[in-house]
């Protein structure tokens, strides 16, 4: 069994453009055509997103935990991707914190997307 998130998109391209640009995410399937609305699964060492603009499909704002390995590393690789720290004001997509220690005993960082999606990344 595989239980995938779908995330909520305005623009499948702009979506892409940071899933696959900045979160090295790599477009496996969807609609042949990325006009709104339409559908797309990105994935990331075998673990998939659902990517939708259609109207119905999920809620803006979501939060999707990532877990990984090493949080320290994947954020560095995504800041030399273009991914914006706080008191940018230019930037669609922001870290919220992070890295940090939790009291709960992760490391993670949190990342919104151009749609205000949130994805958190865990490393235990």
């Amino acid at each position: 069994m595989a239980i995938i998130p779908t995330l909520r998109c305005r623009s499948m391209r702009k979506a892409l453009e940071f899933y696959t640009g900045v979160l090295d995410f790599e477009r496996v399937d969807g609609a042949d055509s990325l006009d709104d609305p339409t559908f797309s699964v990105v994935s990331r060492e075998g673990d998939q997103l659902f990517l939708s603009s259609h109207r119905g499909d999920g809620v803006f704002g979501a939060v999707v935990a990532v877990m990984t390995d090493n949080v320290d590393a994947l954020f560095r690789e995504y800041r030399g991707r273009g991914l914006q720290t706080p008191g940018d004001p230019e930037s669609p997509q922001e870290v919220h914190e992070g890295p940090i220690d939790q009291s709960w005993g992760t490391r993670e960082f949190y990342v919104d997307d151009p749609d205000g999606n949130t994805l958190r990344f865990v490393q235990a």
